[in-house]
């Protein structure tokens, strides 16, 4: 009967499921994340466990963990007018069965960081001062940090990530492909010099004690960015780490330089360190993984061989294109096994234009670190938000995955921006 009762007091308010689907189709009670056979549908390596531990909470985008467990969520559409919510498992049984709304603007960025709770819209960054226990305690009475960013609708959202001398980092994307003239166009030129790295295609550096800092108040920390939704501070290293977006239709607006299977394998997505000043080299050029060098965009004369980019930094590592990498995290607990400490996570959002190949990504990845570099290649470590091993239609996704939190207990919570599931992911092995 609490059971029941629960179930008619915070699905209509709250959008939890005490009942969720399982991996089946078929329902099932809630389980404990520590003992669901199943995962939650997820495919693990030896020794991990998974489970959903929240369900319809809107469309998940980045997320973060308090030191008491409890997650702050923001979303990418307002459920019930607000943009945020803060998720409680207040008996500790594995069941977020509590849930506080604030904030009236969507947006993806969020973290935690030095008794602060940072929000971003799609133009304007904010925070929250948090109480003993990292409650918010003005929820209707934020600070505005960072106002009036450019806001085109294409690679809106503003991601976050803060470093220890009191600094924000915010992506902010470019509204362009590559950027010519007339964007997406078959044989339109490049711009040169690209106007829009300007205002976007790159990383902005703010103060975290500032008020309504611009443009002008800010420092284009680096640039040749296309869009980054996935950065993190690198604890060990003290440095930025973030993960591109990479450049779309090369075969649509190139056919007779690229096929199809080739543009869908191109260009890739990519992982920097980032120090200020750094220069990636987009839109001039792209990264090619299966060359392993950077080419001259198309746009500036490049015809799918020719290099490019000599002042441009590398990437420490490179993907197959247009997976979307949306989420970048720096495993610092002590719960997984030795070889994930300061490693690297990434959730990849899936991809949308790799036809005539199937549609890829919709994982999580592990990518192994020492001393601030790439030790091996990356692997899946995650595998089964989609829902079917094969996805022609990236409509036909169940989950993909988005953000990514640590725990306290350094366990991996995982978001999904299209039913609002949240994962839990633990290590159990021995």
């Amino acid at each position: 009967m609490m059971m029941k009762k629960l179930v008619r007091m915070v699905l209509p308010a709250v959008l939890f499921a005490q009942v969720v689907t399982a991996h089946d189709g078929k329902p099932n009670t809630y389980f404990n994340p520590n003992t669901d056979p199943g995962n939650g549908g997820l495919t693990l390596p030896a020794g991990f466990v998974a489970s959903r531990i929240a369900e319809n909470t809107g469309r998940a985008r980045h997320i973060a963990v308090t030191p008491a467990g409890d997650i702050y969520i923001k979303l990418e559409r307002l459920v019930n007018g607000k943009g945020i919510y803060l998720l409680r498992d207040k008996n500790k049984d594995g069941i977020f069965e509590e849930s506080q709304g604030f904030g009236d603007y969507i947006g993806t960025g969020i973290a935690i960081k030095d008794g602060y709770l940072y929000a971003s819209s799609n133009t304007d960054v904010y925070r929250y001062k948090l109480d003993a226990q990292y409650h918010v305690l003005h929820p209707d009475q934020p600070e505005k940090i960072v106002t009036g960013l450019l806001d085109k609708r294409q690679h809106a959202s503003k991601s976050i990530a803060l470093d220890n001398a009191g600094n924000i980092y915010v992506n902010i994307g470019a509204p362009s492909n590559s950027c010519q003239e007339v964007d997406r166009t078959k044989g339109s030129k490049g711009m040169m010099p690209c106007p829009i790295l300007d205002s976007a295609g790159g990383i902005w550096q703010f103060k975290t004690d500032k008020l309504n800092q611009t443009y002008a108040n800010g420092l284009r920390y680096a640039t040749g960015l296309r869009n980054v939704v996935g950065l993190d501070w690198n604890q060990a290293q003290n440095q930025l780490y973030v993960t591109m977006h990479g450049r779309d239709m090369l075969y649509t607006l190139y056919p007779e330089m690229f096929d199809s299977t080739v543009s869908a394998e191109l260009p890739s997505e990519t992982m920097y360190a980032i120090k200020q000043g750094d220069d990636a080299g987009w839109p001039y050029v792209y990264y090619d993984h299966l060359q392993k060098k950077k080419i001259l965009s198309p746009e500036y004369g490049g015809d799918g061989k020719k290099a490019g980019g000599e002042k441009a930094i590398d990437p420490i590592m490179a993907f197959p294109g247009h997976m979307a990498p949306n989420a970048l995290l720096f495993y610092t607990g002590n719960s997984f096994p030795a070889r994930y400490k300061n490693g690297a996570f990434i959730a990849f959002h899936g991809s949308w234009n790799r036809s005539p190949l199937p549609q890829e990504g919709y994982y999580v990845v592990f990518v192994p670190f020492e001393n601030g570099k790439p030790t091996g290649q990356w692997e899946v470590f995650a595998n089964g938000f989609a829902g079917a091993p094969v996805i022609k239609n990236p409509r036909d996704a169940q989950q993909r995955p988005c953000g990514l939190a640590q725990g306290p207990d350094g366990s991996l919570y995982v978001s999904d921006d299209v039913k609002g599931t949240i994962y839990r992911i633990s290590y159990n092995g021995k």
